[in-house]
């Protein structure tokens, strides 16, 4: 996932939970509420401002050893703060749900979750991508009127 944070000054400040170290992990589970990491990924894509906050935290930890999770605070969230998929977590979600289409030998599951990918999407040509890679590009297509 890539968090990002549009700071004071406009700039926005990305990271990605693949940058992060095991410690880094461990201490955001920590944080969080002794949270297990796969837990913490499914509220990193639900948009909770907890774990988007705790990753952010976890990396200006790096620069500030002794900054307390309780202390550290951003400002206007709800405008400003943001979780998106990545490219493996999204060939990662289409290679399950795949395996499981070809089992029923339907595309519908692929077809139901692409929305949710493109607006999860950090870089939209990703979901296109990705199905591509799959073998399913002919479901990049989005119909008329559903651009947005």
């Amino acid at each position: 996932m890539i968090i990002t944070y549009v700071q004071d000054d406009g700039t926005e400040l990305q990271v990605s939970t693949d940058d992060l170290s095991a410690i880094e992990s461990a201490h955001i589970e920590e944080a969080v509420g002794d949270v297990p990491w796969r837990a913490i990924e499914d509220r990193l894509r639900a948009q909770d401002p907890t774990c988007m906050r705790a990753v952010l935290w976890a990396v200006r930890r790096r620069e500030q050893k002794d900054l307390k999770f309780n202390e550290f605070d951003l400002p206007g969230w709800r405008r400003r703060l943001k979780a998106r998929l990545e490219r493996a977590e999204m060939d990662e979600v289409l290679s399950n749900i795949l395996a499981e289409a070809l089992a029923k030998g339907e595309d519908s599951a692929i077809d139901a979750m692409i929305p949710h990918m493109r607006k999860l999407a950090h870089n939209r040509d990703d979901v296109t991508a990705a199905l591509e890679a799959v073998g399913k590009g002919h479901l990049a297509r989005a119909p008329k009127g559903s651009e947005g």
